[in-house]
């Protein structure tokens, strides 16, 4: 299935979707919290939490912490001088609002200091087969985070494997450098699966992040090991600690 679908894409779109470069896929054995997205996208997060979010990040040294729009500036001051990236989410958690819209968002989150951006493509479009709209859709937020990288959030749980498919290869040619699976807002996250339909899409052309549901170390363990090199959680603390099983998190 999915080398039919990549044909499909490249002849209609005039591109060839096997051809592509390599990136770097951090190693395996790399610090478990180096994989990490520290998360809090709850709508009630106030600054205060986002600094709380902030000191823990810098604690256990994550990759970066992931916070809505609104935040990254705070975000940005707080992490200044550390290691640990601001990624701010755009379109989230619904992915149905306008293009142009979420590029305007993508540019005001890099302005106030984001370093990477998660996106929430727009799913009823890729459901209805509107291909072409879901790839400008993700190019106009690639153009507007202007170097930055741009994760894919295809919302899996939403979706048939005909369209997380689609969805990958879409992402592919619109220029962003990861899939992931889930916003964590709608009604599924990651599953092993999924993750290893994605990474088997993207190869090593792309990377994959997977986010909703993964709350232990051995979820962690498991997303990695199926092609994962990111994890998006809000249980991060939990997840290094190896804490007991904990089902509050993103």
């Amino acid at each position: 299935m999915i080398q039919n679908i990549a044909s499909d894409l490249s002849a209609k779109f005039g591109v060839d979707l096997q051809k592509s470069t390599a990136v770097t896929v951090p190693p395996k054995d790399q610090p478990l919290a180096r994989f990490i997205d520290h998360t809090l996208l709850k709508p009630d997060a106030m600054p205060s939490d986002i600094v709380r979010l902030c000191e823990e990040a810098k604690k256990y040294d994550f990759f970066s912490v992931c916070v809505n729009s609104v935040y990254v500036s705070l975000c940005a001051e707080q992490l200044q001088d550390t290691d640990t990236k601001v990624c701010s989410v755009v379109g989230f958690p619904l992915g149905a609002m306008l293009g142009f819209a979420k590029a305007f968002e993508t540019k005001q989150a890099v302005l106030a200091g984001a370093g990477e951006i998660d996106m929430v493509l727009p799913v009823g479009l890729l459901r209805a087969g509107e291909l072409a709209a879901v790839l400008e859709d993700i190019k106009g937020v690639v153009e507007a985070a202007d170097g930055r990288w741009v994760k894919v959030i295809l919302e899996t749980s939403m979706l048939n494997d005909e369209q997380k498919i689609q969805a990958c290869f879409l992402s592919k040619l619109a220029g962003a450098k990861f899939v992931k699976t889930s916003t964590g807002f709608g009604g599924g996250g990651a599953t092993v699966a999924d993750v290893e339909l994605m990474h088997q899409c993207v190869g090593d052309s792309m990377l994959v992040k997977a986010s909703g549901g993964v709350r232990t170390y051995e979820d962690a363990m498991k997303m990695i090991a199926a092609g994962a090199s990111r994890l998006g959680a809000s249980s991060s603390i939990n997840i290094v600690t190896k804490g007991s099983n904990d089902s509050s998190g993103y």
